[in-house]
């Protein structure tokens, strides 16, 4: 896949296609002193075979050049654009994830630009080689610190990956999934520790309340799965504390609350009732009430 490459500032058109310098020649190679006439022709795109020799011309040149200034920002970019296929190689590892590639390839960017920034061509390393680490961390640092659900400190993020690693690498050795003791060991940590990083990778991934429970189960989204608050509970707590309080009342009392809430009679058939008048009852009735509702304060 051919690389575009971005147009070179102002006044270095004509520049540009002076070639590099012939081998032998006084001046061999690019160095601190190489002039724009120097570097080769840049093409409107490049392909990965071409994109190492001329990213190992351009980075030897960005070293003489000054930060800060229209020339190194033009070379630098044409270095990204160049090696932009090293980025997308790192993040096809990371396909897998739920994360959107866009976004990781915009992760990675960033990490071949630190990796552009700090590359000494000096130290005669290949840029591909100290180029894919640094990628690739870039990438791994930002699953890390940012694509948990929950945010947990860094402690627990990291013992999560120990444990995980430790999980796999035991299986395979004793034959059965280990036991936190045996984690423990492995880690060098204890067994507090490893419940405590177990309950931290449940929030590495949250799972949508819409989200269906599964294929061969009946049941709709999650949301419908989960507990709520039953109003019966208070109702019943309720219930427990007018006991005592109306078992503290008189006959009449007891009989006037059951004829009309349990029977469902008007205050003019309870009258009829016990012989006493409507207004009677319903005096009675409302001190009645103002007193179990004083017990409830006050047992409150």
């Amino acid at each position: 896949m051919s690389s575009s490459l971005p147009a070179p500032p102002a006044g270095r058109a004509a520049a540009s296609g002076g070639g590099l310098p012939p081998r032998g020649a006084a001046g061999n190679g690019v160095g601190p002193g190489t002039t724009l006439a120097a570097l080769p022709p840049v093409p409107s795109s490049v392909g990965p075979a071409d994109a190492r020799p001329l990213s190992a011309v351009l980075l030897t040149r960005l070293a003489a050049l000054e930060e800060g200034t229209a020339e190194y920002a033009y070379v630098r970019n044409t270095l990204v654009e160049l090696n932009l296929s090293l980025v997308r190689y790192a993040a096809a590892r990371f396909a897998h994830r739920s994360e959107p590639m866009e976004d990781v390839v915009q992760v990675g960017t960033v990490g071949l630009i630190k990796a552009i920034n700090r590359f000494d061509p000096s130290h005669g390393a290949g840029f591909t080689s100290f180029a894919l680490p640094t990628i690739t961390g870039e990438i791994k640092r930002y699953f890390r610190d940012s694509s948990w659900s929950v945010r947990v400190p860094r402690r627990l993020q990291e013992l999560r990956i120990g444990l995980a690693r430790a999980m796999d690498g035991l299986e395979q050795e004793l034959g059965h999934r280990p036991t936190t003791a045996e984690l423990a060991d492995r880690l060098h940590v204890s067994e507090a520790e490893v419940v405590e990083g177990e309950l931290a990778a449940n929030g590495y991934a949250a799972q949508s309340l819409d989200a269906a429970v599964g294929e061969d189960e009946g049941e709709g989204p999650v949301a419908r799965r989960l507990g709520t608050e039953d109003p019966a509970f208070a109702l019943v707590e309720e219930l427990q504390s007018l006991r005592p309080l109306i078992a503290a009342l008189d006959e009449r009392d007891r009989a006037i609350l059951t004829l009309r809430f349990r029977d469902e009679l008007t205050q003019a058939e309870i009258g009829e009732r016990l012989g006493l008048s409507q207004m009677h009852v319903s005096r009675l009735l409302s001190g009645i009430l103002a007193r179990l509702r004083a017990g409830m304060s006050d047992g409150r």
